[in-house]
């Protein structure tokens, strides 16, 4: 389950990940196996200029909000992350929506679920 604490509504998504988040959530849903933080790093400074130290943060940004899950490895070098996404992009988007209009209707009441009612009949007779 996601943890929805802010929403800014912009162009690109609802303020729940920055871009770079997004990124890197994006590459996450690629590999079923899970990355490594290097291997997340060489993909995404193909197209964008990021230090290897800024998708370690991002990584465990996303780990401390429950969107990806770690796992930890061993190898001769020592300890290293594994990190994947504890849900599809599908179940994301769901669990995402569901916190928004859970939290519209805690603040706004019965005006929320009326104006829901009311929008979601005119775009049926569409």
């Amino acid at each position: 389950m996601v943890v929805v604490t802010r929403l800014r509504f912009g162009k690109r998504n609802l303020g729940l990940l920055s871009p770079l988040e997004e990124d890197v959530l994006k590459i996450l849903w690629r590999g079923g196996g899970g990355y490594k933080v290097r291997e997340v790093h060489s993909i995404l400074r193909k197209r964008r200029k990021v230090a290897l130290t800024s998708i370690a943060v991002i990584l465990d940004r996303l780990y401390q909000k429950k969107i990806a899950a770690r796992k930890i490895k061993t190898a001769r070098g020592g300890e290293y992350y594994i990190y994947f996404c504890r849900s599809d992009r599908r179940n994301f988007q769901e669990s995402v929506i569901e916190k928004t209009v859970d939290k519209l209707i805690d603040s706004f009441g019965d005006i929320a679920v009326t104006y829901f009612n009311e929008r979601f009949s005119k775009r049926r007779k569409q």
